[in-house]
């Protein structure tokens, strides 16, 4: 019961309890902004410049209702998921089946951060070689997530990704003294609405990724659960004072969701417009061992050869921080998963702790495998994209289904909210499904 409380009334009283949405910044600027977003821009130039400004905004309300319900249920993504209706196979519902499948392949993704981690590493430690430092960049996030230093590392990391932003934008200014300057017209390819058959699948897996992908909206919940709100709110009893907490809360939650998605918008788009004005003119696409020393010529065409120092600097605490930030995330959702399918009591918070732990080291190591064994750090991100398209569907369903026939509402939603997450929804749909009949 001591940590149920009020929820601040005010906006400076509450801009102190963000945090959920900022952690998983640190996973989306890492595998959406700096490899798929500019990967995209390099394959295709400006013309899909729409798509990234779409896939940033679009998915922000799917995320808000998603986590309104758990804020005011206190159900973990997995409890939500097992009561979609449907058949149950082995006693556990499709749904959780389903995303089980579809994690398992988006292990691709994360290992291809971890490559991009290792091979950043290797720029400067050439003596070791990029297969050894993946192993040891996993055992690093091993630590970290089992040692429980995860949040004074993640205010860390916040703080280096703020300055790697600001370097960002410098070095996108800088290029109106190169040959890469980006004129309005540029600007006004890209949002032409056209979107060119040849980058077809990386705009497909850049819109899986860029903002917040449906594994961000599923981890979200757990942050909701962890680091607050949820908690907040305290057990469900329809009081009016619950009630109050409720809506207090979900306040604060939606604040928060909208200035992340504020920060994340602005750097994704700063760092396509780099990726087309360089990358595109140069026809240099990030691919294998290659990725990061393309990738560091967005900044050194535009700052000069002194900057790689620094890009290197910010490429490793950026796909870093998504490492340890998606370990933390993806230890809970798994420990989830197994609860929902009876391998674990995940009510008993001791066992569940135990598994989260062991968990922290095999994921990263499998993650690590994948990389050394694949080496092709960029297609791995671009396919868990695509494959987390997928998901945004299940997680829409859910949304929907939750909204319309479970009906947890604590109060009715305004016509302008429904008609943002409809908008939302329909866009979202729209472009899985073009995509998805396009690639098949």
């Amino acid at each position: 019961m001591e940590k149920i409380k009020q929820a601040p009334e005010t906006f400076s009283e509450r801009l102190k309890f963000l945090g959920p949405s900022l952690i998983l910044s640190a996973a989306i600027v890492g595998s959406g902004e700096l490899i798929a977003t500019t990967t995209l821009g390099a394959k295709a130039g400006f013309v899909c410049f729409w798509i990234i400004l779409v896939s940033c905004v679009v998915k922000v309300m799917v995320q808000l209702e998603f986590g309104k319900h758990t804020v005011s249920t206190g159900e973990t993504s997995m409890q939500i998921m097992s009561k979609l209706p449907g058949p149950k196979i082995r006693g556990t519902r499709w749904s959780v089946w389903l995303v089980f499948v579809i994690m398992i392949f988006k292990l691709l993704q994360v290992g291809g951060i971890v490559g991009g981690v290792a091979i950043t590493l290797n720029m400067v430690f050439p003596m070791v070689s990029v297969p050894i430092f993946a192993f040891l960049v996993a055992a690093l996030g091993a630590i970290l997530v089992y040692q429980g230093y995860y949040q004074s590392l993640e205010k860390l990391s916040l703080i280096m990704i703020a300055f790697f932003t600001v370097f960002t934008f410098s070095s996108l200014y800088f290029l109106k003294f190169t040959q890469y300057q980006i004129s309005w017209e540029n600007i006004a390819e890209g949002l032409s609405f056209k979107l060119p058959k040849a980058a077809l699948a990386f705009a497909f897996g850049a819109f899986g990724i860029t903002g917040v992908g449906a594994d961000e909206i599923i981890h979200y919940n757990y942050w909701c659960l962890e680091k607050g709100y949820a908690s907040h709110v305290g057990p469900r009893d329809n009081s009016a004072e619950w009630k109050a907490r409720v809506k207090g809360w979900v306040k604060v939650m939606q604040l928060d969701a909208f200035l992340a998605m504020l920060i994340y918008t602005t750097v994704t788009a700063a760092f396509y417009l780099l990726g087309a004005a360089v990358l595109h003119h140069q026809a240099n696409l990030p691919e294998g061992y290659q990725m990061i020393e393309v990738l560091s010529s967005m900044f050194t065409e535009s700052l000069g050869s002194w900057s790689k120092t620094f890009f290197l600097a910010g490429s490793f605490t950026i796909l870093f921080s998504t490492v340890f930030s998606a370990l933390a995330a993806w230890t809970r959702q798994f420990a989830d998963i197994f609860g929902q399918m009876g391998w674990i009591d995940f009510g008993n918070m001791a066992e569940r702790k135990r598994l989260i732990a062991r968990l922290a080291w095999i994921l990263p190591f499998l993650w690590a495998f994948l990389f050394v064994y694949i080496k092709l750090p960029m297609i791995m991100v671009i396919s868990g994209g695509i494959v987390g398209s997928f998901l945004l569907i299940l997680v829409i369903w859910a949304v929907i289904f939750n909204k319309y026939f479970r009906k947890n509402d604590v109060e009715k939603s305004t016509p302008t909210y429904n008609l943002l997450l409809w908008i939302s929804i329909l866009a979202i749909l729209s472009f899985c499904i073009f995509g998805i009949v396009k690639l098949f």
